[in-house]
């Protein structure tokens, strides 16, 4: 930044109203840092508890799955090799929240190293797990609208060539971690792990990349490939001679349904907070903090849960969670033995038994 910009800059910092609480730091080149002394203390009293939550609930409902792939299923199918890799990126992002959690609660008491490891690690979790939902959702349209040509095209080189795809993309989108993540002491809350180090003008830049490729490529484009993809699954299935496609149906929804309410909350903040940061607005308001604080727990939740969600919907991961059950509680062994018994004259389609 020369010394006319810099001048200027100061002249319309100086000039704009701003709030008691702000707090203006000069690291290297000018930076603006907004002390938001109440957001840090909501955050400290709920983030936590929230991602504690969380990471248990990923570490259990996850563990389930790969459990049940090992003892009932084949490693080597399209599907689990997709579910396996979705598996593996939620606990990979999963694995960064115990760290958020005591930085929440306190500070950055983990280093430097750590604070661009975790960051990293967390984009590149929170980026895979998206794309692999979205890239399941296409595999089943695949499967069940293109049943003849995917029974031909769907091989294991196809899954971890798209498997492959997936995770170098989110490599990619999490460079601008790696590379603006730093710590930095900020006497009020103590140690910090964010972007920092460089011209306002550069994190800027990289906030509003960042931002836009969240909501574009982690929001939008999966939001259309799910109703797209979805929507022809139901218009196959309501034409066939299914005797379950009502249940069909009702999934299919519930999921889509899904989807919707928990990623979108989340991303309309993220666009709020893009175009604010795009009209050079410098006001510290709290109201998008407090939003984003809420509506991205609600996000990470699911991203934590959603290998449980997208196979327990599915009769055959339900028949084998049975069995789990019956091996380990003898006491259940009766009613869940003779439950699938009853089953075993209904009508089930190849192509809906994940539904």
């Amino acid at each position: 930044m020369d010394t006319d910009q810099y001048d200027e800059y100061l002249e319309d910092f100086f000039s704009s109203n701003i709030t008691e609480d702000a707090q203006y730091v000069v690291h290297n080149e000018t930076v603006i840092l907004c002390e938001k002394k109440n957001v840090i203390r909501f955050g400290a009293l709920f983030i936590p508890t929230f991602y504690y939550m969380n990471f248990l609930l990923s570490l259990l409902g996850n563990g389930l799955v790969l459990c049940i792939i090992y003892k009932y299923e084949k490693l080597g199918t399209v599907t689990n090799i997709f579910l396996l890799n979705l598996v593996i990126s939620d606990l990979l992002f999963a694995s960064t929240l115990p760290f958020w959690a005591v930085y929440h609660r306190s500070e950055w008491i983990f280093g430097p190293a750590l604070c661009k490891l975790v960051g990293s690690l967390y984009s590149i979790g929170f980026s895979s797990s998206i794309l692999f939902l979205t890239l399941m959702t296409f595999d089943r349209y695949l499967a069940v609208v293109h049943a003849v040509t995917a029974a031909q095209n769907r091989r294991r080189v196809y899954a971890f060539s798209m498997s492959s795809v997936v995770w170098v993309l989110s490599l990619i989108s999490s460079l601008k971690d790696m590379v603006l993540y730093n710590v930095r002491e900020n006497k009020p809350s103590g140690w910090v792990c964010e972007e920092s180090g460089y011209s306002y003008q550069t994190i800027v830049k990289w906030q509003l990349m960042g931002y836009y490729q969240q909501f574009g490529l982690f929001f939008l484009l999966p939001l259309l490939m799910v109703f797209y993809c979805y929507g022809r699954i139901t218009i196959r299935i309501v034409s066939t001679r299914i005797q379950e496609k009502c249940r069909a149906v009702k999934l299919i929804f519930v999921i889509i349904f899904t989807f919707f309410i928990c990623w979108t909350p989340y991303n309309v903040v993220i666009l709020l907070k893009a175009l604010r940061l795009s009209s050079r607005d410098k006001s510290c308001g709290d109201d998008l903090d407090y939003a984003e604080y809420v509506t991205r727990n609600i996000a990470y939740l699911y991203c934590c849960i959603s290998p449980v969600f997208y196979t327990f919907v599915g009769k055959k991961f339900q028949s084998h969670f049975r069995k789990l059950l019956a091996k380990h509680i003898p006491c259940l062994k009766t009613t869940i033995l003779s439950s699938q018994s009853s089953r075993t004259t209904s009508f089930r389609s190849p192509n809906t038994e994940y539904y």
